[in-house]
């Protein structure tokens, strides 16, 4: 459908000697099946797709009571596909959806042990199911896949590869860039927050331009993710959709982070209580937690709170689809002046996030709030980040405070992205227009 970045990965993988088998883990509907299934397939003569959420929805094949041992898994497989099996150069078993038999992913070591076959895994709640399954050392390589990034949308969206090395030169050398680049750019990002990172609803909207066919992918996934929810007993489930539901609104507040009395509506409530819904929320992917720091210096999770948490939708799609349905004039003309500030901000999370960026932000009644902060593992520093939407992209106090040469914390520099065709360096920040955030 589109190219992924992560196929460098599974290639590399698929070409070396596969001493450890690699699990794709992150969210549904993100692209994991057909990146995998496009592949495999063309590297190996002999093919074999399992997927086990359709096993266990139907014939049961391997459960736990049948599949217990290697041999067993042999045999369930040889009695499925034996016309299709070869040896491990040329045979390849793709176990999809694999958190459904939680023992199958402790069975993985013997597989690839014994050498009889190739195999590639993937997983939509991996995150969660891990956490509670022996893993025996150095069996698997994860890796973390998410919905497409900004510079994935531009190659969906045939925007060269010249403009798009043109910027990154920009961007490196705080070179200015035309007017005609950052109108084009800007109109992307702008569709972006539209149409977020999931294929589907790319797909929908880039070769189909269908509006109604991509929010319909958005809604549908949405009641995925709070579906995906049920494993848990009803009490839980109920915590977890509230607090799925609760982060758009909380995204155009003034306190954006998730207030533990809003949940239940219990004033007395604190994080603590729901620690175990956070923790699913953000181990399954379907949100992105960004952590309030109490000091920002080097290295943040050192003063990073469990008890001031923000959440972020994993697809600024979804996002805009929950706060504007089909109105599509209030994302890509900010139509009757509605405040995008918090689908930059997702569309930036996920950028960061995508990039292997953990997130923290500050926020002191001295200082004010920044957006986002990062480590700069290459300077043992961190980076500020601030995130206009508006027209004003001069209207902050805060981050200035933190790269103050003469100030408490003495920040080298930070950035702010916004709409503006404005690139430059001025009193230790860097301003660049928000596509850019795709470099960092």
């Amino acid at each position: 459908m589109f190219k992924r970045k992560i196929e460098t990965t599974i290639n590399e993988y698929l070409d070396s000697d596969k001493e450890t088998i690699l699990i794709i883990e992150g969210a549904r509907q993100i692209g994991k099946t057909y990146i995998i299934n496009k592949l495999a397939k063309a590297k190996f003569k002999n093919y074999i797709e399992i997927n086990l959420k359709d096993d266990f929805d139907g014939e049961r094949n391997f459960e736990h009571a049948k599949v217990n041992t290697a041999d067993k898994f042999y045999l369930v497989v040889s009695s499925l596909f034996g016309d299709k099996l070869g040896t491990r150069e040329d045979t390849i078993i793709f176990l999809d959806e694999i958190q459904v038999y939680p023992h199958l992913i402790s069975m993985l070591k013997p597989l690839n042990k014994e050498k009889k076959y190739s195999y590639i895994v993937s997983g939509s709640l991996l995150g969660v199911t891990l956490k509670h399954t022996f893993i025996p050392m150095g069996s698997i390589k994860e890796v973390k896949m998410f919905p497409m990034d900004f510079e994935e949308f531009l190659w969906a969206s045939h925007v060269g590869k010249d403009v798009i090395e043109y910027v990154k030169k920009c961007f490196d050398k705080l070179e200015p860039i035309t007017d005609v680049v950052h109108s084009v750019l800007l109109s992307r990002f702008k569709e972006y927050l539209l149409s977020g990172g999931l294929p589907d609803a790319v797909k929908q909207f880039v070769a189909n331009k269908n509006v109604m066919e991509m929010r319909g992918v958005h809604s549908l996934t949405y009641t995925y993710y709070k579906d995906d929810c049920s494993q848990y007993d009803l009490e839980h489930k109920l915590k977890i959709t509230r607090i799925y539901e609760m982060m758009a609104s909380r995204m155009g507040n003034n306190v954006k982070r998730i207030q533990a009395n809003k949940i239940d509506d219990n004033k007395k409530d604190t994080l603590n209580k729901y620690e175990d819904e956070f923790d699913y929320l953000v181990s399954s992917g379907v949100a992105h937690a960004v952590k309030a720091v109490s000091n920002p210096v080097f290295p943040l999770t050192e003063s990073s709170s469990k008890n001031l948490i923000k959440l972020y939708y994993n697809d600024v799609g979804i996002l805009t689809n929950v706060l504007y349905k089909n109105s599509i004039d209030a994302v890509l003309n900010q139509d009757k002046g509605v405040n995008l500030g918090s689908a930059y901000e997702t569309a930036a999370a996920m950028e960061l996030i995508a990039h292997g960026h953990e997130l923290y932000y500050f926020d002191s009644k001295k200082v004010g709030e920044v957006d986002f902060l990062i480590n700069d593992y290459n300077n043992l520093s961190i980076l500020p980040i601030e995130i206009k939407s508006g027209k004003d992209q001069t209207n902050f106090r805060a981050i200035p405070k933190l790269v103050d040469p003469n100030g408490n914390y003495k920040i080298p520099f930070g950035f702010v992205f916004g709409n503006k065709n404005i690139v430059k360096k001025e009193n230790n920040l860097v301003t660049l227009p928000i596509y850019l955030i795709m470099f960092l």
